[in-house]
């Protein structure tokens, strides 16, 4: 079967070769088509023998479909399929490099601790005390301030929400039960004079891209809390700061970037008016629920049955049974 040309300097699509070549293809070949276009992505991070397999074709099968759609083999067929999803199919590649690895569970352990140290380290290394500055300030000054991280990073936002909270007013988690629409109906209220906090690591959620996108359209300032100037959303903000996220076993290290936000929350409480009197205020507001607290001699909440024990007990002498 001929290998068909690919125009010189362009680049082809796998779609496109199966397309150009689906007249000629075998049955067979019809079939490792079919699933490739259907999943593409799995065929991308599978093994040749893999790919026989759950297709139900033998190996050679499958070297051959790869010439048949003009390719040297089923080598750079999977190199072609894994140019459309480099970003997504990073942390697997890493990991699959990782596993085939001798090391006993204590050795995972060590290296994933010291990767954080190593994580933690560059972003201190890193930091722009412009940027930091200007980062504060502009949380300090907002009137509202809108937090936009959707999947992993949500967990993120609820824990800078939870940092801000202390210390500023009108802080809101646009990650909840209404999704990402919530941050979209919310839209309309934010002016020049809030402040969207935006974030998001590899690998970026479209949702987090847009809010910020309409935000800056809006006029409304941004601060990007991300992994690098290359992240798409450097050219929606207006603050940038910047956390390595490098993870040998998952798409990002969340505790560098936590280790950030809890370096962020402490530099606003600094900024902020009377610090150690909002501290010492809302501890005496959850001092009821603080375990071994100086106040553990008052009396628990009274259950339903001990409030029918007491309200039996007889009250003077109309009281008394006969």
């Amino acid at each position: 079967m001929s290998v068909l040309p690919d125009p010189a300097g362009d680049a082809v699509s796998i779609a496109i070769r199966i397309g150009r070549a689906r007249p000629t293809l075998t049955r067979s070949h019809q079939q490792i088509a079919d699933y490739v276009l259907a999943h593409p992505l799995q065929a991308a991070t599978m093994p040749i023998d893999e790919l026989a397999a759950a297709v139900g074709v033998s190996i050679a099968t499958a070297n051959r479909f790869a010439r048949a759609v003009g390719l040297d083999g089923y080598p750079m067929l999977r190199a072609e399929l894994v140019k459309g999803f480099e970003a997504m199919l990073a942390p697997v590649e890493k990991m699959r490099i990782k596993l085939e690895e001798p090391a006993t569970v204590r050795d995972v352990f060590a290296a994933a601790l010291e990767e954080s140290q190593r994580n933690v380290a560059a972003t201190r290394e890193a930091l722009d005390p412009a940027a930091c500055d200007a980062a504060v300030q502009a949380i300090v000054g907002a009137r509202s301030i809108y937090l936009a991280g959707f999947g992993a990073s949500g967990w993120l936002a609820g824990l800078l929400q939870r940092g801000l909270d202390v210390h500023c007013d009108n802080v809101h988690l646009l990650a909840g039960v209404g999704g990402a629409s919530y941050g979209g109906r919310l839209l309309p209220r934010m002016t020049a004079q809030d402040l969207l906090i935006a974030i998001s690591y590899p690998r970026y959620l479209t949702d987090t891209l847009v809010l910020a996108q309409c935000a800056c359209e809006r006029g409304v300032p941004v601060l990007a809390l991300t992994d690098s100037a290359q992240s798409p959303l450097v050219p929606f903000a207006r603050f940038c700061l910047f956390a390595r996220t490098e993870n040998q076993y998952a798409a990002n290290s969340d505790s560098s970037a936590l280790a950030l936000i809890e370096a962020l929350s402490s530099a606003v409480a600094h900024q902020t008016k009377e610090p150690v009197k909002t501290a010492a205020r809302l501890t005496e507001a959850i001092l009821p629920w603080l375990h071994g607290n100086a106040r553990g001699h008052l009396a628990p909440w009274p259950s339903e049955a001990s409030g029918r024990k007491a309200s039996a007990q007889p009250t003077g002498k109309a009281g008394r049974r006969r």
